[in-house]
């Protein structure tokens, strides 16, 4: 596919975006732009079999954890909590996962960014372990954090909190308009929080493991979102429109692609869903960060030089695992470290795979043992773009308005911009803050949209990435930026298609015990925060016990 056929595909050849880099180039000011294709090329060696196995040193420890996402560092949290300190975290191909976070400048003043997610609802009753959790990092407060969580206001989003761009005008809250339909959909959603089965269980829940399993409601995911909202008759496009955009947000597709049971467990699931949501400079990334002094991580450079690891306190080093094998009273893995090559046997005594199912089925020997055969598909991945403007000043906006952290544009194809620098308490505006663009590439299929992005120009990147900056605030915009940085996330999240509950791979993995655990939001085809913690501690106990 060359470039126009690509732009053309993601709504873009004849579009302002282009337009305006054209302009950009011809223009005395041109910001410097960087590509991150994140995990490669080393994630593609791996699954090409071109790493070679051989290993320079053995060594042997107690609990190996492969991962640095939500559900490693949650897991490593928990077994902290409960005494073990004895831990060896791998932390794959990225720091924090999709926790990361972007970073311009080396100094005191640098500005930081999320580079994946960058909000955490607050969460649902059922969602203990993640209550427990934020009430140890001291962002929920009060004596009965699990029963009446009481949230610090420095971590709760601050007013604007957001606002959609609609017929050349901003407009509060995320939908331009209200109708009959909307009214109705979301009356309904008000009954659909509470709602129970005959077994008194909640219908959806959160983590979606505990959602009821009666017929009532599974049926729903035998058909899509959108078939649901045409069976029901909703024919508003804002309410189309409005509804496609939070399912490219939480899950990368739209109501065509995803689980009518998915898209109404969106809504019905946490129960405080008019609630100001948690964020930060950073995003989640401060979550994970905080973990991290929590549990006392030392971050090791290189492999130790001894034979055992006898860790007082958990440790991580820069590695992949190359390969994963359980062997009796052990589970051999071989880790490549990521900057200097080398490659260490470590047979540890027990293993949590942290890592997303993809990339456990290529380095798990005998991965059909563990349900990865060809009658039992992965889920589906999604791609996007995370596009991080550096900004030397804010941009001009529009008169009698105010700019949100949230910031997104009606029929858009992207989903709009959050504000860095928007939590920080200041007399004025800092000079400079980054706008972090996020975009869910589902104008064709993922694996079609996979191979695009891996040969795709960095203009036309940049181009998918700048498309809403540039729809309102015009090409003037480029005179603000100094910087942008591109993140390509091309199996950014799982995807919770048609018959995702009943995944017989994701049932088989949730149930599996061995010296070798699994723990990743992928358990749940479904890449939010509390889904990860909840398979993180799940891990955890089970080794504990």
């Amino acid at each position: 596919m060359n470039r126009r056929q690509f732009l053309s595909y993601s709504a873009l050849a004849a579009g302002t975006a282009t337009a305006a880099w054209w302009q950009l180039r011809r223009s005395n000011h041109q910001p410097s732009v960087s590509v991150r294709r994140i995990g490669l090329p080393l994630a593609h060696a791996l699954r090409d079999a071109q790493l070679p196995l051989t290993h320079s040193r053995e060594q042997s420890c107690d609990t190996l954890i492969l991962g640095s996402g939500a559900a490693a560092l949650s897991a490593a949290w928990w077994l902290v909590r409960n005494g073990q300190r004895n831990i060896l975290l791998a932390e794959g191909f990225e720091r924090n996962g999709n926790q990361a976070a972007y970073t311009f400048g080396e100094s005191k003043s640098s500005l930081h960014a999320p580079a994946g997610a960058h909000y955490l609802p607050q969460s649902s009753a059922e969602s203990i372990h993640v209550r427990q959790m934020l009430h140890d990092l001291g962002i929920i407060q009060g004596s009965n954090p699990l029963t009446h969580p009481i949230y610090s206001d420095m971590d709760l989003v601050h007013q604007p909190d957001e606002r959609v761009w609609a017929d050349g005008a901003w407009h509060s809250g995320l939908l331009p308009r209200q109708d009959a339909d909307t009214q109705r959909f979301f009356q309904y959603i008000a009954t659909l929080r509470h709602a129970k089965d005959a077994s008194g269980n909640k219908a959806f829940a959160m983590p979606v493991a505990l959602s009821s399993a009666a017929e009532e409601w599974r049926r729903l995911d035998r058909i899509t979102f959108a078939q649901w909202l045409k069976q029901q008759g909703y024919q508003s496009p804002v309410l189309w429109w409005y509804l496609d955009y939070c399912c490219r947000d939480d899950y990368g597709q739209g109501v065509a692609q995803v689980s009518a049971f998915a898209g109404l467990h969106y809504f019905a699931a946490r129960g405080n869903e008019n609630a100001a949501v948690l964020t930060w400079a950073d995003g989640l990334n401060h979550i994970a960060e905080k973990l991290r002094q929590l549990i006392g991580l030392q971050e090791l450079a290189d492999f130790p030089d001894t034979a055992e690891y006898a860790l007082r306190q958990p440790a991580s080093v820069p590695a992949v695992a190359l390969s994963v094998e359980e062997q009796g009273d052990a589970v051999n893995v071989h880790l490549r470290h990521t900057q200097n090559g080398k490659t260490h046997l470590i047979r540890a005594k027990n293993v949590i795979c942290a890592m997303p199912l993809a990339v456990a089925k290529r380095v798990l020997r005998h991965a059909e043992r563990y349900g990865f055969t060809a009658q039992n598909p992965l889920p589906q991945s999604a791609p996007w773009l995370v596009g991080n403007f550096v900004l030397r000043r804010f941009p001009n906006e529009a008169a009698h308005t105010e700019l949100a952290w949230d910031n997104i544009r009606y029929g858009s194809p992207a989903l709009g911009y959050v504000v860095a620098s928007h939590q920080a308490i200041r007399v004025a505006k800092p000079e400079q803050t980054i706008f972090t663009a996020y975009r869910a590439l589902n104008h064709a299929p993922p694996d079609q949209v996979r191979r695009q992005l891996l040969h795709a120009a960095d203009e036309d990147l940049l181009a998918l990435a700048a498309e809403d900056l540039l729809a309102v605030y015009g090409k003037s915009f480029w005179r603000a930026v100094v910087h942008v940085d591109i993140a390509v996330r091309a199996h950014a999240m799982a995807v919770p298609a048609v018959g995702y509950l009943s995944n017989p791979l994701l049932l088989e993995l949730r149930g599996h015990h061995s010296r070798l655990q699994f723990a990743h939001s992928d358990l749940s085809s479904y890449s939010v925060f509390e889904e990860a913690v909840h398979w993180g501690v799940q891990a955890a106990q089970r080794l504990l016990g």
